[in-house]
């Protein structure tokens, strides 16, 4: 089987863009429908189209618009240069789409060439693809919105259960933000048009929305935990390439295997991670008036091995009482000692110093600091590779990594995670720095 190149298909959409094929049209966004440009402005379909490319394996994918005669790019990854950005628009009858709105049911094609059913299709032959899932996208009242889609020039193993099911999780993912960008659109008509009002209206959506983030946390979570079922399969079927025929592999095989392994374990981390990020606030608040000597003990022994082969050491002394809830504090310690460790100086024994106090809040430090509550003021110091100071707030931040990928490794969700644990303790945290002069952390937790 001959699989179509890359750059045969961009000749292939050169031409068909020629024809009035692909029409992108450079519209205004008034000729767009409201949903459309609604659903524009919900960021996590970046994500979700990110992790479709990455579990899939496929070079496109796309959230898309499905009218009886209009064919609308929501939000697009494009990595195989099928040349579609959000906003432009196919001629519907010449996609899959127009089908699955006419059937509401998804279509799933491994390899065009060796299906039954569209292996003499129009749409696989006018844009050049082998492998294509698609499934609907309906809105919360029933009715049809769209398709969320992939596709790729080469064949795909996509026709899974697992797959299948991760689409599905992720059209209800995107069916509720819609949603919920809807009713967010419709409250702020109403509080421009009844100013009277604003507080209760105000108010209600403040509850609405609170409801939808806890909904939302309960998808993503559940997302999650489907994808990893493909992970391991990947994961299962390395092992006995590892064991058996890993010998038998050239150079170059070698280096691809074990690029892949390294791949599949970065998944796996960053699916972890993900489901800690979103847990933070689904646990009950139960917090426990501990000594931070006893937490910091712990994590210290479980990098044990790690502050060996480093010749490092942790040093923490005048460790006090604090409210905090232990197994939250717990993963906070471990991801900034981790970094601590991770992002140490070539040739240089990482030390971390851990020390806090009891002390009165300042305002003039940041306005969630109270002056008549008293904090529990922890510092925690490396010296490390450390940072620009005009990063320390982007540090903070879901999937931000202030060093390549094959230099460190990580997934840039650990401080994030560590920011989302200390809000939900409704404190306080900054970070500080120089290159290679170390970071420094320094958190006030509230005392109960």
């Amino acid at each position: 089987m001959i699989l179509l190149r890359v750059d045969i298909v961009c000749m292939v959409l050169y031409i068909a863009a020629k024809f009035q094929v692909i029409m992108d049209l450079d519209q205004s966004a008034t000729n767009l429908p409201p949903d459309v440009l609604l659903m524009q402005k919900v960021s996590i379909t970046a994500t979700i189209l990110d992790v479709v490319c990455r579990t899939t394996g496929m070079g496109f994918a796309a959230i898309a618009k499905v009218t009886e005669d209009r064919w609308i790019t929501c939000s697009v990854l494009d990595r195989i240069n099928f040349g579609l950005r959000p906003g432009d628009e196919l001629k519907v009858e010449s996609t899959i789409c127009h089908e699955i709105r006419q059937s509401c049911q998804a279509v799933v094609i491994e390899q065009v060439d060796d299906d039954n059913v569209y292996a003499r299709h129009h749409t696989p032959k006018l844009y050049g693809f082998q492998s294509y899932i698609s499934v609907p996208v309906f809105k919360r009242n029933g009715s049809f919105f769209g398709t969320l889609c992939a596709i790729d020039p080469k064949p795909a193993r996509i026709n899974t259960p697992e797959i299948l099911g991760m689409f599905n999780l992720f059209a209800d993912l995107i069916s509720f933000h819609l949603d919920a960008a809807e009713q967010l659109e419709e409250s702020q008509s109403a509080l421009t048009r009844e100013r009277q009002e604003r507080t209760d209206v105000l108010e209600e959506k403040n509850a609405e929305l609170e409801k939808m983030n806890l909904e939302l946390e309960s998808f993503a979570h559940v997302a999650s935990h489907d994808l990893q079922e493909p992970l391991r399969k990947i994961e299962t079927f390395s092992n006995f390439i590892l064991e058996r025929d890993y010998d038998n592999l050239s150079g170059s095989g070698k280096q691809y295997f074990d690029r892949l392994i390294r791949s599949v374990k970065r998944m796996q981390t960053l699916i972890k991670d993900l489901i800690m990020y979103t847990q933070v606030k689904v646990h009950d608040k139960v917090f426990e008036k501990i000594a931070l000597g006893n937490i910091v003990e712990e994590v210290t022994q479980n990098f044990a091995e790690e502050l060996h082969s480093k010749q490092g050491k942790i040093e923490a002394s005048k460790l006090c009482l604090a409210s905090v809830i232990p197994f939250q504090f717990n993963q906070l310690l471990q991801n900034i000692i981790g970094n601590s460790i991770k992002f140490s100086r070539p040739d240089v024994s990482p030390v971390i110093t851990i020390t806090s106090c009891i002390e009165v809040g300042n305002t003039t430090l940041s306005e969630r600091l109270s002056n008549d509550k008293q904090y529990c003021h922890i510092t925690i110091c490396d010296n490390g590779i450390g940072f620009d100071p005009k990063h320390s707030q982007k540090i903070f931040e879901v999937f931000q990594r202030l060093n390549g990928r094959h230099e460190y490794d990580g997934t840039g969700i650990g401080l994030s995670i560590v920011k989302k644990i200390v809000d939900n303790h409704n404190g306080f945290i900054t970070a500080s720095s120089e290159p290679d002069h170390g970071a420094r952390f320094d958190i006030y937790i509230p005392q109960h």
